[in-house]
């Protein structure tokens, strides 16, 4: 079963732990991890500068110099790069927001969708918590060293708090963060993606794939309630909230997350099959 991942916000796809993907091959799941644009081995785009994030959080969404639509299209474009005619889209955070869109704006591709520690782009529910909010707009840093440590107290300040972090893995994966590409700029550029793409609440309801939403009720960068909302929004989601867990996804959630994971996917696969059997008997009816 093909499985694409996106990742959150300034992710590089050595953010996925290894241990994790390796758990998912076992489960039968063909795995997809990739740098989404302006982070890691990616394409940057350095030529739109540093992005006016005051004027995109004023409304101005044209400032922006993309949306998620586009890291979307890059999602669908490089499956097709693949051969993969249609898969399963996990996205974590700001990935889970292009797994939506992937999910909307590309149907026939998508066999089933997990969306994680996301929101639907409304602002009408919830707020992340000061410190939260500190993390995402923390300044730029000169040295690995220092980069590094900010990756460890960011963890202390938005992951699962009541799990034991894994702080050997935590600091290793921004080192190799920082050693692959480090572009501050191209993250601010993935946050006015976020703000620019607007809310995708109402469209939701025509998603008729099943779906797996995945909320921390402890995560306090993007509050349970949005997880509530996006679950409430498609008509076919379930809903697994887990206690204690922040924004992040522990060790110590991930059977239980890739026992739901197994379950939607089946379903995807179900739904997809009847698909194809339909199409083939109308193509017969009009040979």
């Amino acid at each position: 079963m093909p499985l694409v991942l996106v990742g959150e916000l300034g992710q590089q796809l050595v953010g996925w732990h290894p241990d994790l993907i390796r758990a998912m091959v076992r489960r039968g799941f063909q795995v997809l991890v990739y740098d989404n644009r302006d982070v890691g081995l990616s394409t940057h785009f350095d030529q739109l500068g540093q992005p006016d994030l005051v004027a995109v959080m004023s409304g101005n969404a044209d400032a922006a110099p993309y949306t998620l639509d586009d890291m979307a299209a890059d999602a669908v474009g490089l499956m097709d790069a693949l051969g993969w005619r249609s898969a399963h889209i996990f996205g974590i955070s700001m990935g889970g927001m292009i797994a939506q869109i992937v999910a909307l704006s590309f149907p026939d591709q998508v066999r089933s969708l997990t969306s994680i520690s996301a929101t639907t782009g409304s602002h009408g529910v919830g707020h992340a918590a000061r410190d939260a909010t500190a993390v995402v707009l923390r300044p730029m840093v000169a040295s690995r060293e220092a980069y590094v440590d900010g990756a460890e107290r960011a963890h202390n300040i938005v992951g699962s708090a009541e799990f034991s972090p894994d702080r050997e893995w935590i600091r290793r994966q921004a080192g190799l963060a920082w050693e692959r590409r480090y572009d501050p700029h191209g993250t601010a550029r993935h946050l006015t993606a976020i703000l620019a793409t607007g809310d995708l609440t109402p469209d939701l309801a025509r998603l008729e794939i099943p779906a797996l939403i995945v909320h921390g009720a402890n995560d306090p960068l993007i509050p349970v309630a949005s997880g509530r909302l996006t679950a409430a929004a498609i008509p076919s989601a379930e809903l697994l909230e887990i206690d204690g867990m922040g924004h992040d996804i522990p060790r110590q959630v991930w059977d239980r997350l890739l026992d739901k994971l197994d379950d939607v996917a089946h379903r995807g696969e179900v739904a997809a099959a009847a698909r194809r059997a339909s199409v083939s008997i109308s193509s017969f009816g009009h040979s």
